[in-house]
């Protein structure tokens, strides 16, 4: 039975004194017979609420001790998870609030104003719950709801309602079921040969797939464990990997490059032997960036690929070093993967089109968006990623951009990560994302953002030379804007679209 409630229950039964969760701040820590228990304890007390199963429970809570045990209670109790988004404008928080239905918000102090504002501007009555996240328990330990009992759940129930970081037009809410839950936490454990004496250092938020389900979920199936700060933070990033003997971890590229430019390992008394891999995820990983990583470090980095509406895990290199191939997020691991072209006929090895999956692991729609549920995934189970790519004849798929991101300049196609790995390649350059800004003699042009590494000066002209040698003119980008940052997801993937929209 692939339900998180299943899982729950067969590891306290298999490992009840394993901890399965570690929380730096408090000093807390969670057995996975504790897990069971207070998963139970905070179903019923919903039910004492008068929520029925199906019924959308939403947080707005940075990662820790509480918001972990709420994001796997409230999928073990029959509910339907709907994390809130941190980074979300008043709109979009007010739009996903109304749009998911959400009955009951478990929220922290700092977020208090901008919630209640945001309900305040609904029709619909949403009880908000102010929690301490750091506190062993949610809800009153004495009170009695031993009356209540949780419903059954199947693993085609809906477990999670998570809503995609679009850059335009309003979020999508990707409903995923128990099954594609557990496929994802599967096919992670499987894709990294992960074990009960394998733990996880969650550095995603756990309003994000990846953390959600890479360093939660996939811990959970596997036995393991997983340490949950509050929040990603370059000053306690390798300490808390050496204090808890963390053996693998998941990032994102923009903090492997944070992590490049301002952690020094050397010299400092850490315990990493037991490190066995790190993990890289959620947008495409240059190659500089990972050379620089691995070789100041001395820790593998595994590129992978995933997606929201596909619970995390598409694509990954393998762990031996010597079967991976940089620039690539790898095979498809437990689901099937093809490249189609415009007609949706497979294209032959090495052309691009878009990459298409299918599997266990596919969400079963968009939530109250049947028409674009329709376009997304055709009836013999096959999702649309938008990415385009080519595929190898190893079966190694190699993204080229997206869909709506391609740069067409004079009728000629041009894929902004070719033009963002030749600038990552520059000393001095620390992110970089182009983008096609309209043009009257080429309907499009090429804009390059990008932020410089502390202590490092850099010019257009500079650039604009340095892009000239190892791109050509004709693909040299005509605009370069230097940022403070670019703007991101809360994966972490910098929003080619908004840098689009900032130029006109």
């Amino acid at each position: 039975m692939r339900t998180i409630r299943h899982y729950i229950d067969l590891k306290a039964e298999e490992q009840p004194d394993k901890v399965y969760l570690f929380a730096p701040e408090p000093g807390l820590s969670l057995t996975y017979s504790h897990l069971k228990e207070d998963s139970i304890r905070f179903g019923r007390h919903l039910l004492k609420k008068g929520l029925k199963k199906g019924d959308k429970i939403s947080y707005m809570l940075s990662n820790g001790y509480q918001t972990t045990k709420i994001f796997l209670g409230t999928m073990y109790s029959g509910f339907v998870v709907a994390p809130l988004n941190l980074l979300s404008q008043p709109s979009q928080l007010e739009y996903v609030l109304d749009h998911s239905d959400a009955r009951l918000v478990f929220f922290t102090a700092d977020q208090r104003e901008r919630l209640e504002r945001a309900v305040k501007a609904l029709s619909s009555k949403i009880e908000l719950i102010q929690i301490d996240n750091d506190a062993p328990h949610v809800f009153p330990k004495e009170d009695e709801v031993s009356a209540f009992q949780l419903p059954p759940v199947s693993e085609e129930d809906d477990a999670l309602l998570l809503y995609t970081s679009g850059t335009t037009g309003l979020p999508k809410g990707a409903v995923l079921s128990h099954k594609n839950m557990v496929s994802g936490g599967l096919y992670t454990a499987m894709a990294h040969q992960l074990s009960r004496e394998d733990r996880a250092l969650c550095s995603l938020p756990l309003y994000h797939i990846n953390g959600e389900v890479v360093t939660a979920v996939a811990p959970l199936v596997s036995g393991g464990s997983v340490v949950m700060p509050h929040r990603f933070s370059t000053s306690n990033f390798w300490e808390l990997i050496s204090e808890y003997g963390c053996t693998w971890f998941s990032v994102v590229p923009t903090i492997i490059s944070y992590l490049v430019n301002s952690t020094e390992i050397e010299g400092k008394d850490f315990r990493l032997e037991q490190l066995r891999f790190g993990r890289s995820a959620s947008s495409a990983l240059p190659p500089a960036v990972q050379k620089a990583f691995e070789e100041k470090f001395k820790v593998g980095i595994v590129e992978t690929m995933g997606l929201t509406e596909t619970a995390a895990p598409v694509f990954s290199n393998p762990l031996d070093p010597s079967g991976r191939k940089c620039g690539s997020p790898g095979q498809a691991v437990g689901n099937e993967a093809k490249i189609v072209d415009l007609a949706g006929k497979d294209v032959p090895r090495g052309t691009q089109g878009e990459i298409m999956i299918r599997g266990d692991n596919v969400m079963k729609g968009y939530y109250k968006a049947p028409d674009l549920t329709a376009k997304a995934i055709e009836p013999d189970g096959w999702f649309h990623t938008g990415d385009l790519g080519f595929m190898d004849e190893d079966g190694f798929v190699f993204v080229t951009g997206r869909l709506k991101e391609l740069i067409i300049k004079g009728g000629e196609n041009i894929a902004p990560r070719e033009i963002d790995e030749v600038c990552y390649k520059h000393p001095a350059v620390l992110q970089a994302a182009a983008v096609g800004i309209p043009d009257e003699n080429y309907g499009e042009e090429i804009m390059l953002c990008c932020t410089l590494k502390p202590g490092h000066a850099l010019t257009e002209d500079e650039l604009r030379l340095y892009c000239e040698v190892h791109l050509g003119k004709f693909k040299t980008p005509k605009v370069i804007k230097f940022m403070e940052d670019l703007p991101k997801g809360p994966s972490g993937k910098i929003q080619r679209l908004k840098l689009r929209d900032q130029a006109k």
